[in-house]
């Protein structure tokens, strides 16, 4: 499942997410303040190949 590294625009916050709690996020707003999210705010993390 892929992992996203979100940053919160407006108030800072960074949280590791995958991709139902992205959804989620972008659908309700930051799960730490409630501000809207656009889909900029989050970073695909690379998936290592061990």
């Amino acid at each position: 499942m892929s992992r996203y590294e979100f940053t919160c625009p407006e108030c800072g916050q960074e949280i590791e997410v995958n991709e139902s709690m992205r959804e989620a996020t972008l659908t309700h707003g930051c799960p730490v303040c409630g501000a809207s999210v656009m889909p900029s705010a989050f970073v695909a993390e690379q998936q290592s190949e061990n």
